[in-house]
């Protein structure tokens, strides 16, 4: 009765999931915020008839989010308003532009108040919906991060992908072949992505392929003729443009992940429990898959949060050389012509990210080690 009464809420959640889409698409949401708040809304729903603890562990995350969120935002304007000029210098270079008309603009986008009195305006137009407008972009800021942070989640995910799917198998072998051939091949190309800058793998790997010859394209996330071609040629050729930036940026994220992933498991295959269950006889691809490898994956999700963060931050450079249309390269040129409303916007989004990258983390912990539990 009781999984018969799960199956009918998921069901239920999941027909309101694709209506509630459908809704926000058809009062032109972007697809990226419409997912998002569609997802958040019905697994709050799921949770309350599943789980109510994991639900209001969520919602105090949640609510935690908030002042962080405004004091990121507040040190951004803060730094932006410390740097000296503002947006509006590319328009005073102009002699056809008359100071009259600068002091108009200053006024209309509040650039003459203080930086305090600009960040109260903006946190109260944010809360309706308002996130300002992109004064050296011509656009709502709302709709260049939506499109921009769909990019650099895309790569984000796709170098987290790469990144734990080798370091999770390869440290595993490294530690169950400790101080062999395969240990030390695998240790070796671990340092070598350490040691190796993503900007400095991303120009040779540039180098290379221009030289060799081989096909994949090195720039940009779309072919010229990306519009004309079919569903499945699309998903290829955006598959084949993103192949380069996330290795770029997942190698760095391999290094790490391998070593803390054979450093676990090292010191599991150790345990009383494993050595116990040796002596009974068991399979060693047992012992391992189903007994040391539950335990030490603990610790690599725990890092998990940390993870997205350091590939948010580090892909501003990695898009800026790859040409890779995403949110770290509008940052960048955000701030260098300090648009404040765009850096702001930008903000709000990697901040939420990365939370909620956290937020997830410790969600799986919890369901992955049965000594977890949420306890409010």
């Amino acid at each position: 009765m009781k999984r018969r009464r799960q199956n009918l809420i998921y069901y239920f959640s999941f027909v309101l999931d694709l209506s509630a889409f459908m809704c926000l698409m058809m009062l032109k949401w972007s697809w990226l915020p419409a997912i998002l708040v569609v997802q958040f809304f019905c697994w709050l729903i799921r949770l309350y008839w599943l789980n109510k603890s994991l639900q209001a562990f969520i919602l105090v995350r949640l609510l935690h989010m908030i002042p962080i969120m405004l004091a990121v935002v507040a040190i951004g304007f803060m730094l932006i308003q410390l740097a000296p000029g503002d947006v509006l210098d590319q328009l005073r270079l102009n002699p056809d532009i008359s100071p009259k008309t600068l002091k108009e603009f200053e006024e209309s986008f509040g650039l003459n108040q203080p930086w305090f009195v600009q960040f109260v305006k903006y946190i109260t137009n944010a809360i309706k919906g308002d996130f300002g407008y992109s004064q050296s972009m011509k656009a709502p800021v709302f709709e260049i991060v939506s499109q921009r942070a769909g990019n650099t989640l895309l790569l984000a995910l796709a170098s987290m992908v790469l990144a734990w799917g080798f370091s999770i198998p390869a440290g595993i072998v490294s530690a169950t072949h400790q101080y062999k051939w395969q240990d030390q091949v695998i240790s070796f190309l671990s340092f070598t992505g350490l040691a190796i800058p993503n900007f400095f793998l991303a120009f040779l790997l540039i180098y290379l392929i221009t030289q060799t010859g081989l096909w994949l394209p090195i720039g940009g996330m779309q072919s010229p003729h990306f519009s004309s071609m079919s569903l499945p040629e699309k998903i290829l050729d955006t598959a084949a443009h993103l192949a380069v930036p996330a290795f770029v940026l997942a190698t760095a994220s391999m290094a790490q992940l391998t070593r803390l992933m054979r450093a676990n498991m090292i010191e599991i295959m150790g345990r009383q429990y494993i050595i116990t269950a040796r002596a009974k006889g068991l399979p060693n691809h047992l012992i391992i898959n189903k007994h040391a490898l539950k335990n030490a994956i603990n610790p690599m999700i725990t890092i998990f949060g940390v993870q997205l963060g350091e590939l948010l931050s580090g892909a501003a450079l990695t898009e800026q050389i790859l040409s890779w249309p995403g949110l770290g390269k509008l940052v960048l040129s955000a701030t260098l012509s300090q648009d404040l409303y765009l850096v702001a916007g930008s903000l709000v989004y990697t901040v939420a990210l990365i939370v909620m990258g956290n937020l997830i983390a410790d969600i799986l912990l919890a369901i992955t080690d049965p000594r977890v539990r949420i306890a409010l």
